[in-house]
């Protein structure tokens, strides 16, 4: 049964209270002969001053509907209009589809949503916004922290991403972390040893594998460090200065101890005072330490209890390079003559370069000052020959001026 002029207008509001988005979902295209009017779905109403036009559809029909006020003029006036949708009113006329005027639009609130291959409009393309694609390989760890809020908040602690990024395991590791999971734990376990928060960076920087250690395992290890008597604070200094040093396991650090325990003749407090200061001896190789003990009982001729004493005052001694301790040990005991137990009372020269004491030398020997035997008048100590600044020396020990000092130097 057709509609009736009185139920028009009940029937076109239900229409429209349902609203026209949720049927634009259903994807019909309205055409006319040789031009695409839309995409989709649209129904927008085309009103002039002697008549309406209101156009639908939804599913499989295709509904339009025409009225007007019977004037031949106006039907005119519609065919020669070419911006309508609608079929002129000249050719056959298409009956109104017969609709229960009390037909259910409930069934439009089940519309299911857009299909992700619903095509869309060049303009509506040119609005979406999507994040970078992840980069499938790179040199630099700077192109993923956009995508990872790990590195984010590594980056936010001081880590620097250039220097760990030259190592070839480093992104593999990092860039599978969790902060909440792997990565927080772990800062709160560096915060109660003591490291704080301006160091993070730092250490984080050069042992970002500690990441890839159990909690516990750390744990363990700082552990069996208190048990050997080493207290928080010595701990703290050593994780400091050797970042490295949690990441080894408890045996390596029990055999290292008693290594140097053994090889140096040390009681166990002397022991643990010199990987304090020294914590790299702990982590480091034994080959250079090997070395350089035999260096100091064959080629310069200490005995073991003065290497003993050497050691513990100036630890560096153990991991120095050869060649440095052979030329200045020669230049100081053969040139400048000063016996084996007066050095052991300096170890300090092993430390210092030898040009600097080279040059001193010269210059107290062209002043006639160059005294170095504390059993006669105006000795001169090693220790006040390499370790004051240039103004002390001159003004105490050379008892000349730094500019003469200077002028000696041009000429050597």
């Amino acid at each position: 049964m057709a509609l009736t002029p009185q139920q028009m207008p009940r029937w076109l509001s239900s229409i429209r209270r349902n609203s026209f988005v949720a049927a634009a979902q259903l994807g019909n295209r309205f055409q006319r002969p040789g031009k695409t009017l839309l995409r989709g779905f649209s129904a927008q109403p085309q009103i002039s001053s002697h008549n309406c036009f209101l156009q639908w559809g939804f599913k499989n029909y295709r509904t339009s509907s025409i009225w007007n006020n019977s004037s031949e003029s106006t039907k005119q006036e519609i065919n020669s209009d070419e911006s309508t949708m609608l079929p002129s009113v000249n050719e056959q006329p298409r009956e109104i589809p017969k609709f229960d005027p009390e037909m259910s639009l409930e069934g439009l609130d089940d519309v299911p949503p857009l299909s992700p291959l619903q095509p869309i409009s060049e303009e509506e393309a040119v609005q979406i916004v999507a994040d970078p694609p992840l980069p499938p390989a790179s040199f630099t760890l700077r192109d993923y922290v956009d995508h990872s809020e790990a590195l984010q908040k590594l980056v936010l602690l001081g880590v620097n991403l250039s220097k760990i990024e030259k190592h070839p395991d480093a992104a593999n590791l990092l860039l599978r972390l969790d902060f909440e999971k792997d990565i927080k734990q772990i800062l709160l376990f560096l915060k109660d040893l003591g490291i704080e928060d301006n160091q993070l960076g730092a250490f984080l920087t050069k042992n970002y594998a500690i990441f890839s250690e159990d909690l516990e395992n750390l744990k363990t290890r700082v552990a069996y460090l208190q048990s050997k008597n080493f207290s928080k604070a010595d701990i703290t200094q050593m994780v400091r200065n050797a970042p490295f040093l949690l990441n080894f396991s408890v045996e390596r650090l029990d055999n290292r101890l008693g290594f140097f325990q053994k090889e140096l003749e040390l009681n166990v407090k002397k022991t643990r005072d010199l990987v304090v200061r020294l914590p790299r001896l702990l982590t480091g190789s034994l080959e250079p330490v090997k070395e350089n003990m035999k260096v100091y009982r064959l080629e310069l001729g200490f005995k073991r209890n003065e290497i003993q004493h050497m050691i513990t005052k100036i630890p560096k001694m153990l991991t120095a390079n050869k060649r440095k301790l052979t030329e200045i040990f020669d230049y100081v005991h053969n040139v400048m003559s000063i016996p084996h137990h007066v050095i052991v009372r300096f170890p300090q020269v092993f430390n210092t370069r030898l040009f600097k004491v080279k040059e001193r030398h010269l210059f107290l020997t062209y002043l006639g000052r160059a005294q170095y035997d504390p059993a006669k008048p105006n000795y001169i100590s090693l220790d006040k020959l390499v370790s004051m600044p240039d103004e002390v020396f001159c003004e105490e020990i050379a008892k000349a001026s730094v500019q003469d000092f200077e002028k000696f130097l041009k000429t050597l």
